[in-house]
């Protein structure tokens, strides 16, 4: 699905990337986090053909990213963080835009809106901006491209907006489709990614399943003063720790406190995730 090789991308004379490689397949919904600054809008718009490498290959099902093909663009959707919408109901919009992508499926778009409550007949210039983005949400996950590509999507959703969201996600994926998402709102993610990918220093230091995490460490909450862990944060509950699973139980992946560790440099545990 994505073939990406020695990726290297800059500004001026700040690299973002250096020599970076990531490979990522259909079927699965990958979560892309790093601290702000860190360049995941960037990595994306590499992806997409948006901006043009240093040096070094990006590939979407075998097409060059940045060549930006008919058979490329007619398989991704990027629904980008800033979004400017034209003086078109969400129906008209449907209308004009939807044929570009074979697999657009309208009635598919119209359910989603419904469930999001945003009318489509109504121009998108009088919508407010969550509502807008309910919409492009809407209208990427209904062209069904085999590459979905979102940055900062739940940015201006409220509290219910965002459980509907995961639940429309969850729905969207199929077998040949990839998804990525990219937050820096790691909660939003929870129940929604099979997947996390974490940029930190100019590299992909954890690519990895949830599973794959699970089985490799654990996630407890474990009495204060305790010594015997990989990362702790103190909180009025106890002591959240992530500590290496060496008796193959079983916890649930703390993204927050996993992302908090990865960006603090803990060596150690970027390890044992990368054996």
């Amino acid at each position: 699905m994505i073939e990406i090789s020695n990726l290297t991308f800059g500004y001026g004379h700040k690299a973002l990337f250096k020599n970076l490689t990531l490979s990522l397949k259909a079927g699965h919904i990958y979560g892309l986090l790093g601290k702000n600054g860190a360049g995941k809008s960037t990595l994306l718009k590499n992806i997409a053909g948006l901006v043009f490498p240093l040096d070094g290959t990006c590939k979407v099902n075998g097409y060059t990213s940045k060549n930006r093909l008919p058979d490329f663009l007619q398989e991704l959707f990027f629904v980008p963080e800033d979004i400017y919408m034209p003086a078109v109901t969400p129906k008209q919009f449907a209308a004009s835009t939807g044929h570009f992508y074979p697999k657009f499926n309208n009635a598919q778009f119209s359910n989603i809106l419904a469930e999001f409550d945003v009318p489509d007949n109504k121009p998108l210039t009088q919508l407010s901006f969550g509502q807008q983005k309910k919409v492009i949400i809407a209208f990427g996950i209904a062209t069904n491209t085999s590459l979905l590509i979102m940055d900062e999507p739940t940015n201006g959703l409220d509290i219910p907006s965002k459980t509907q969201f995961r639940k429309i996600m969850a729905g969207g994926l199929t077998e040949d489709r990839c998804i990525i998402i990219s937050t820096h709102q790691v909660r939003d993610l929870d129940n929604l990614i099979d997947s996390v990918l974490i940029l930190h220093n100019q590299q992909i230091v954890v690519n990895s399943g949830l599973d794959d995490i699970a089985d490799k460490v654990n996630f407890s909450v474990l009495p204060s003063g305790t010594i015997d862990y990989l990362y702790a944060e103190e909180t009025f509950s106890g002591l959240h720790t992530i500590t290496e699973n060496t008796d193959n139980s079983y916890s649930k992946v703390d993204m927050e406190l996993l992302f908090n560790a990865i960006i603090s440099n803990n060596e150690p545990l970027i390890q044992i995730l990368n054996r």
